[in-house]
C-alpha cells in the first residue's frame, strides 16, 4: 500500500507532534531523577511551611554545632586581624572589641532560631507578618547580597590557603571550595547538620596546633591609647559578621519539635555563635599584631593572604603542615553550606513563582554565579572584608529591630498570633509600610552616623561608626507609631470590603 504523500503543511504539523513527545521525555526524566533524590534523602522543600506534624526533631544540640562549625573558619580568623591592621587598635582593645560586640550581637539570631519550631517558617518567611508580602522582598534582597558576599570572601580565603600549599591557583581553590559547599547545601538539612556535628573537630585540631607552634611569637605591640573612633568602627564590622546570621536564624530549627523549651534553643545558638567567633577573633587579632617581628609570618601575609601567614605559622610541624592547611581551607565550607541552604530560601521570597522549583535546583545556581563573582574579587580581599562587614549591619540592624517590635510588641510574644495559614496570601498580611517606613527614615542618622573608606558622617568623626546602633533604635522608636497608623489603614481598606459583602449577603437574602 502507497504511503501517503505528505503536504507543506503536513511538514510543520509533523514537527509538530515531536515537540510533546521530547517535553514528556524531559518532564519524565525530572520527575525520575527527583523520586530518586528524595529517596537518597535530599531534601526538597524550600520556602514552603513546615507543617506541625512534621517538626519532629529532638536532638536540638545540633543547632549549637551548625553556629560553632559555620563560625570557626578562616574568615572568623582574618575579621579579628582588622582590628590592629585596619583600625590601628593593641591586643587588648581588639578583644575587648571583639568580646562585648560580638556578646551583644549575638542576640538576636540566637534569640530568632526559637521561632523556627513554634512557627515552623523560614526566617525571610516569618518577615512577612512584619514586612508583607512584597515588602519582605527587600529585606530579602538585601539578604542575598550578604549570604552571597560572605560565601566569596570564604571561598577567597579558602581558595588562598589551599594555593599556599599546593601547585595551584586561587581560582583552582576557589572553585574547590565552592563545589565542597554545592554539594552539602545541596543535600538539604539532614546532610548539613551531620557535617555541621562534625567539621569543628579538624578545625580546632588545626588552629590548636598553630597557636602551639606560634604562640611562642606572639607580642603585643606598644600601640597609643584607642579612641571612640577606632573601637566603634571596628565593632560595625563585628556587628556586620554575627548579626547579619539573623537573616537565616530559623531556617535550621523548622524540624525542631514545637514544645522545646525556647531558652534551651537560645543558650545551644548564643553559645555556639560566641565560642568559635570570640576565640578565632582574638586568635586573628594576636597574630596580625606579632607577625611582622616573624620574618616567616609576614613574608607569608604579603597582600593580605590570610592562608600564607596561616601556612607560615605552620611551618614547625613540616610535612603534616599541608594535611593541616587542606583542612584549614575545607573549613570555610562549614559556613558556605548554611549560607548557600539559605539563598534558596531568599530566592523563593524574592520570586514566589520559584516556589514550585526545587530547593537543590536553585542551590546549583548559586554556587554558579558566586564562583564567578569570588574569581573577580579574589585580589581584592581585605578591602571588601573590612567594607562589606561594616555596610551590612546598618540594614541587618534595621530588620532585626523592627521584626523583633512587631513580635514582642505587638504580638505580645505570643507566637498563637500569627495566622500561619495566611503566609503567601499578601491581603492577608501586613501592608509593611510602617517597617520599611522606619528602616528607611533610620538611615536619615545612619548615614551621619557612617565611618567607610568612601564616606564619613559628620556624627561618626567624632564617635566613630555607630550605623548600626542607630539603625536598631531609630528603627524601633519609629516602627511604633507607624505601625499603629498602618493599622488603622488596614481596617479602613477592609471595611468597605466588608460592607460590600454584608450588601451582597442582604441582597441574596432579600
Amino acid at each position: 500500500m502507497r504511503s501517503p504523500t505528505k503536504s507543506p503543511g503536513e511538514k510543520s504539523s509533523y514537527k509538530g507532534s515531536v515537540a510533546p513527545t521530547w517535553t514528556t521525555f524531559a518532564a519524565n526524566l525530572t520527575r525520575l531523577l527527583s523520586e530518586k533524590l528524595l529517596a537518597w534523602g535530599v531534601e526538597e522543600r524550600g520556602i514552603r511551611p513546615v507543617a506541625v506534624e512534621d517538626r519532629t526533631e529532638t536532638y536540638f544540640i545540633k543547632i549549637f554545632f551548625v553556629w560553632l562549625s559555620a563560625n570557626m573558619n578562616i574568615l572568623s580568623f582574618a575579621s579579628g586581624t582588622l582590628g590592629p591592621v585596619t583600625f590601628g587598635l593593641g591586643l587588648r582593645d581588639s578583644c575587648l572589641v571583639i568580646l562585648f560586640f560580638n556578646l551583644f550581637c549575638a542576640v538576636p539570631p540566637a534569640y530568632l532560631t526559637t521561632w523556627g519550631p513554634k512557627l515552623g517558617f523560614r526566617q525571610l518567611c516569618a518577615s512577612r507578618y512584619t514586612f508583607g508580602y512584597y515588602g519582605a522582598m527587600v529585606p530579602g534582597l538585601l539578604s542575598l547580597a550578604s549570604g552571597a558576599g560572605f560565601t566569596i570572601l570564604n571561598n577567597i580565603v579558602g581558595g588562598q590557603a589551599l594555593a599556599s600549599i599546593a601547585n595551584m591557583s586561587w581560582t583552582v581553590g576557589i572553585v574547590i571550595i565552592s563545589v565542597i559547599s554545592l554539594f552539602v547545601s545541596f543535600c538539604g538539612l539532614r546532610v548539613l547538620n551531620w557535617f555541621e556535628n562534625c567539621v569543628w573537630v579538624p578545625c580546632l585540631i588545626v588552629f590548636v596546633v598553630a597557636t602551639g607552634v606560634g604562640g611562642k611569637h606572639f607580642v603585643d605591640t606598644p600601640t597609643a591609647p584607642a579612641t571612640a573612633a577606632q573601637i566603634f568602627s571596628f565593632g560595625a564590622t563585628i556587628a556586620g559578621n554575627m548579626i547579619t546570621w539573623g537573616g537565616i536564624s530559623s531556617d535550621y530549627t523548622v524540624y525542631f519539635h514545637p514544645r522545646v523549651s525556647s531558652w534551651r534553643l537560645f543558650v545551644y545558638s548564643y553559645l555556639g555563635l560566641n565560642i568559635s567567633t570570640i576565640t578565632l577573633q582574638c586568635l586573628g587579632a594576636a597574630v596580625a599584631i606579632s607577625a611582622p617581628s616573624v620574618p616567616a609570618w609576614e613574608a607569608g601575609y604579603t597582600d593580605g593572604n590570610v592562608g600564607g601567614l596561616l601556612n607560615a605559622m605552620l611551618s614547625p610541624v613540616g610535612g603534616f603542615r599541608k594535611v593541616l592547611m587542606v583542612l584549614l581551607s575545607l573549613s570555610v565550607t562549614a559556613a558556605n553550606a548554611p549560607n548557600i541552604y539559605s539563598m534558596c530560601m531568599v530566592f523563593q521570597t524574592l520570586i514566589p513563582s520559584l516556589v514550585a522549583v526545587p530547593r537543590y535546583v536553585l542551590s546549583v545556581f548559586a554556587v554558579a554565579v558566586i564562583i564567578v563573582l569570588s574569581i573577580v574579587g579574589q585580589h581584592k580581599f581585605y578591602a571588601t572584608l573590612s567594607d562589606f562587614l561594616g555596610i551590612i549591619g546598618y540594614w541587618a540592624g534595621a530588620w532585626v529591630s523592627a521584626i523583633c517590635v512587631e513580635h514582642l510588641y505587638f504580638r505580645k510574644g505570643n507566637f498563637a498570633l500569627y495566622d500561619t495559614r495566611s503566609w503567601n496570601v499578601s491581603s492577608r498580611l501586613p501592608l509593611g509600610a510602617a517597617a520599611l517606613g522606619a528602616s528607611a527614615l533610620s538611615f536619615t542618622l545612619v548615614i551621619p552616623s557612617m565611618n567607610q573608606v568612601w564616606y564619613t558622617g559628620p556624627i561618626a568623626h567624632k564617635t566613630g561608626d555607630i550605623g548600626f546602633e542607630v539603625a536598631m533604635a531609630v528603627t524601633a522608636l519609629l516602627y511604633i507609631p507607624l505601625r499603629h497608623l498602618e493599622k488603622v489603614l488596614e481596617r479602613r481598606l477592609k471595611e468597605p470590603l466588608d460592607l460590600r459583602r454584608v450588601e451582597s449577603n442582604q441582597i441574596i437574602l432579600g
